[in-house]
């Protein structure tokens, strides 16, 4: 009986020794160096890592992992697994620019998991050694870099006494609307949310053979969940290959994704919305000659909303390579629910909803709402009032309610967090309900995704979605980065706004645009105002033009309203630099 990754993959390691399990493009090109990583090679490095925990009596404890991107992580984080260690993935801190940010965070996430020892590579570990004035915790934990571990360590690993119910690792939510916490996933949820993402992805026995075990392309981070449990773990779930690069070698260069989807030919690859819209940005038309996508099934697509006018406009460009419509897979998922929660089907289109008749973007395509699909096998989806916890019927909009095997145990000591957030019940239901925070509807089985419970906009009684105000912002004038926008409302008694200070709740909308279109702000935020005016019939206080990538956002891409609104308010913002009259 399998009870866990661990099980998984000592499994593959001894049917398949040989194959690759992970190859690391170092440079992030394909024609550069490569690193690979066996099943046989892969299970020796994590029971060294494992044997050197149990060894030090660990069992049981919280691991930090502070990792550069690479397979070092991935073999330190198995490693956790095989020892009965709890994994806390965790972000190594970069550069000065981050470093104030990652050492915060670091911080807090060392106190709160109290974290008894840290993995990561050996430059982190000796940078880690000139940051003890800033970090006088790390005075009480253990740090080691596990390449340094020996090989023969592994002959003493021993195999751990895991349950469904052992917690494997925690997840530390990225942030979007409060404080980082870090979510219990069990290694029974683990198994289970491998299962549902095997499932809607269509990654059966016949498929992975079809494709020779080439089934993922990844740059996506693997501290955080969409990376980690989807491409990385579910290669260890079914014992395929899945090759990986650098986020930041993504970002530096976008046509390396697909250069990479191109050559190795995978199944599965995806990302946030914007990754798409970052690909359509270096769409040269000598890249697209050269360009194979044929074999790219699911084109997952999620952490974000999920635009209509980036799938039409990547299927339009892309199909000269072999992109095809029905590859496109808006999906759903949360830490909470460990990952997935809905996805599309596979070699169908996703669903699309026009925008009402009688709404403000009527007839426009672009505006179209875009389903995340249906609820994996044994996962129950129900929408509810979040103030009465009744469920409503189809079509109405409410707080998205998950129930199955994939949610987690609970929130790391924080019981009162848990009982609000993973004990809902729901009448005509059995069981408890996770309440995800989340708004959407259902329509014929569908997952619909509108928006965030807390970021909702009340204004003179009545409720925007920010992800609306945003669309039409990005709608109205092309300056406006797509997916870089927040809206949010503030006190109108809050400075000299443009009411005069008006009391009640007031629109605020921030927008990145290029600096080249500076010259143009005046008209563009005239363009912008009149268009939300017009569209939703809600003056807007103040838009606020800032420079490109300076929107605060979560790991996974999400606009952070909450902490636009702060530096709106403290003058924070990095405002583009007023035109030079010459």
């Amino acid at each position: 009986m399998v009870r866990s990754l661990v099980d998984l993959l000592s499994q593959h390691a001894a049917h398949h020794p040989d194959r690759t399990a992970y190859r690391y493009l170092t440079t992030g090109d394909r024609d550069g160096e490569i690193q690979e990583m066996s099943y046989g090679r892969l299970v020796e490095r994590s029971r060294a890592v494992a044997a050197w925990l149990q060894e030090r009596g660990l069992a049981g404890t919280r691991a930090m992992l502070l990792y550069p991107p690479g397979l070092d992580f991935i073999c330190g984080y198995l490693g956790c697994l095989a020892a009965g260690v709890v994994a806390v993935p965790g972000v190594p801190p970069q550069g000065r620019v981050q470093n104030h940010r990652a050492v915060t965070r670091m911080k807090r996430l060392i106190a709160d998991a109290d974290a008894k020892v840290i993995l990561g590579g050996r430059e982190v570990v000796s940078a880690l050694a000139g940051l003890a004035e800033h970090l006088p915790e790390l005075a009480d934990v253990t740090c080691v870099a596990t390449e340094d571990i020996p090989d023969e360590a592994a002959g003493s690993w021993r195999e751990p006494e895991l349950t469904a119910d052992s917690v494997a690792f925690l997840q530390y939510t990225s942030g979007s609307t409060s404080a980082p916490r870090g979510v219990m996933i069990t290694h029974g949820n683990l198994l289970d949310n491998e299962r549902v993402i095997t499932e809607r992805m269509g990654h059966t026995p016949e498929v992975i053979a079809e494709h020779g075990h080439e089934m993922f392309v990844s740059w996506l981070p693997v501290y955080h969940d969409m990376g980690l449990i989807g491409p990385v773990l579910n290669t260890v779930y079914l014992g395929v290959t899945a090759t990986l690069f650098s986020p930041l070698h993504f970002l530096q260069r976008p046509e390396r994704w697909l250069q990479a989807i191109s050559h190795y030919r995978p199944h599965t690859s995806g990302g946030p919305n914007f990754a798409y819209e970052l690909s359509l940005k270096h769409a040269t038309p000598q890249l697209l000659d050269e360009l194979d996508l044929s074999s790219w099934k699911v084109a997952f697509n999620g952490a974000e909303p999920v635009r209509a006018a980036t799938l039409r406009r990547f299927t339009d460009t892309f199909a000269q390579a072999g992109f095809r419509r029905e590859a496109h897979y808006p999906c759903y998922g949360l830490a909470e629910a460990t990952l997935m929660v809905t996805g599309s089907t596979v070699h169908t289109p996703p669903t699309l909803l026009e925008a009402p008749e009688t709404g403000p973007h009527a007839g426009q395509f672009d505006a179209a709402a875009v389903s995340c699909g249906r609820p994996g096998p044994d996962v129950t989806v129900a929408i509810a009032d979040p103030e009465r916890g009744e469920e409503l019927p189809d079509g109405r909009t409410g707080e998205i309610w998950v129930r199955g095997a994939s949610v987690a145990k609970g929130y790391w000591r924080n019981a009162l967090a848990t009982r609000e957030t993973f004990r809902a019940t729901l009448a005509g239901h059995e069981g408890r309900f996770l309440r995800t925070g989340d708004l959407g509807f259902l329509h014929d089985g569908e997952l619909f995704v509108t928006g965030r419970l807390k970021d909702l906009l009340v204004i003179d009684g009545r409720n925007h979605y920010p992800q609306d105000l945003e669309l039409t912002a990005e709608m109205a004038h092309p300056a406006l980065r797509p997916g870089c926008t927040a809206a949010f409302s503030v006190d109108g008694g809050h400075g000299d706004g443009g009411d005069g200070g008006a009391g009640g709740e007031q629109a605020v909308l921030i927008a990145e645009i290029a600096p080249d279109a500076a010259a143009e702000a005046e008209k563009i935020i005239d363009v912008v105002r009149s268009g939300i005016g017009e569209a939703h019939g809600l003056p807007v206080r103040d838009v606020v033009l800032v420079r490109p990538g300076t929107i605060p956002k979560t790991s996974s891409g999400k606009i952070q309203r909450r902490a636009s609104r702060a530096a709106y308010l403290q003058g924070a913002l990095a405002l583009i630099p007023e035109p030079t009259v010459s």
